[in-house]
């Protein structure tokens, strides 16, 4: 019992120490890795607390509308701050505050005081990805979509319900979580207990928005994607960045998405065409899931696979690359560490390299990449085939995944 204990207190030290250590570099390294929190989410908050314009009310916004509560409680978390940092450097403690309390509460539904192999396996992971990643795994808002997915997926083997609610909450910050739950649905967990609740807490989402007076710009969030320029850190972009080594292609910041993006003959029909590859693709992740589930597969075999492959597949096929999209991969992997570790190793390996190849390029090898050098775009280029490598694996895996009949009794 005390080894236990203290096996215990040294893995949540760590994960508490990671978050320390990640926060502390987001002040330090070049190109301003916390950038977004003071520049954009600090202004969105202080606007609708001070009684201005409330994206995605009064004007249409990027991002779904509860994005918008986490910034604004950073608000509320940075006030006994700001007297000694001033309101920038209030605002951004108060944000890593936030992000690292949301995290342990996450950290504590997967380990609790104590957890199983598995799920200490999956703490450690978390863990190292976290430090791997750098800065821009907590100043973003993708890092609150973090800890609930990961609660929100662990809690599907038991209360699929709840858990469904959670990853619905999540999609409605960040979209990317709606992966799980199509995922959740495919693979026969529950399918129509899961679709209820997400169209019940949707319907439920939109209707407060639209009594606060939002009208169209309740889904301006899918709209306002569809004019977006090929981004240069897209996996569809980076031939085009090879153009710009040898000068046949320009890196240009666009003011209205806050974005450097391609600017090269052809760059804007292949970012036009990455919207149907997206639909594509993910439709045929989806029957893919949905035909292995009516073959027999095992859900708890099925689900952790078919969930990154779809998480991977938002990535790849979109225009957009940002680095923080590599928080996307580490809910899905602590699932197939917890649910089927055995086969998840290759995956465990493959989004570590990518975690330290996205930290290599932001905030590390940034400027470089702007000026399109060699070494930068050799970066971007092998996490960006690595990123391919996990979608083919990740797929491979979901035709492979074993049967009811031979598939063991999980331990949670």
């Amino acid at each position: 019992m005390r080894r236990k204990k203290t096996r215990s207190a040294v893995q949540w030290g760590a994960f508490l120490a990671a978050h320390v250590l990640v926060a502390w570099l987001g002040w330090v390294l070049p190109s301003q890795p916390m950038g977004d929190v003071v520049l954009v989410y600090q202004p969105w908050s202080a606007a609708a607390l001070g009684g201005g314009p409330v994206v995605g009310i009064n004007e249409s916004w990027v991002y779904p509308q509860l994005a918008l509560v986490p910034m604004l409680l950073a608000q509320l978390l940075a006030v006994p701050f700001t007297t000694m940092f001033g309101v920038a450097g209030g605002y951004l403690i108060g944000w890593a505050v936030l992000v690292t309390s949301c995290d342990l509460l996450a950290f504590g539904v997967l380990i609790g005081r104590g957890g199983t192999r598995r799920r200490r396996r999956a703490a450690w992971f978390w863990t190292a990805a976290l430090v791997l990643l750098g800065p821009i795994a907590m100043y973003r808002i993708d890092a609150i979509t973090v800890p609930i997915a990961v609660a929100g997926g662990l809690w599907l083997a038991q209360r699929p319900r709840v858990g469904a609610a959670m990853l619905t909450v999540g999609a409605w910050v960040k979209i990317w979580p709606g992966a799980i739950i199509l995922a959740v649905i495919a693979a026969g967990r529950r399918s129509w207990q899961v679709m209820l609740v997400a169209a019940s807490v949707t319907a439920a989402i939109v209707a407060v928005l639209l009594l606060l007076g939002a009208g169209e710009n309740a889904f301006g969030f899918l709209t306002t994607q569809t004019g977006r320029g090929l981004q240069i850190e897209a996996v569809a972009a980076t031939p085009f960045l090879w153009l710009a080594v040898v000068g046949a292609a320009r890196i240009e910041y666009s003011f209205d998405i806050l974005t450097f993006q391609i600017v090269a003959q052809g760059a804007d029909a292949v970012s036009s065409a990455l919207t149907v590859v997206m639909a594509v693709v993910i439709a045929a992740i989806v029957i893919l899931g949905i035909l292995r589930a009516r073959g027999g597969a095992a859900w708890q075999r099925l689900l952790p696979p078919l969930s990154l492959a779809l998480v991977v597949a938002l990535i790849v096929t979109n225009k957009v690359g940002s680095p923080q999209f590599a928080t996307w991969l580490i809910p899905p992997v602590i699932l197939w560490l917890v649910f089927d570790r055995p086969r998840a190793r290759a995956a465990v390996a493959l989004v570590l390299v990518l975690c330290a190849l996205t930290f290599a390029i932001y905030p590390l090898a940034y400027d470089a990449l702007l000026r399109a050098e060699p070494a930068a775009v050799l970066i971007v280029t092998v996490r960006n085939l690595l990123l391919v490598t996990l979608l083919v694996h990740s797929v491979q895996v979901v035709m492979r995944a074993p049967s009811s009949t031979a598939s063991t009794r999980l331990t949670h």
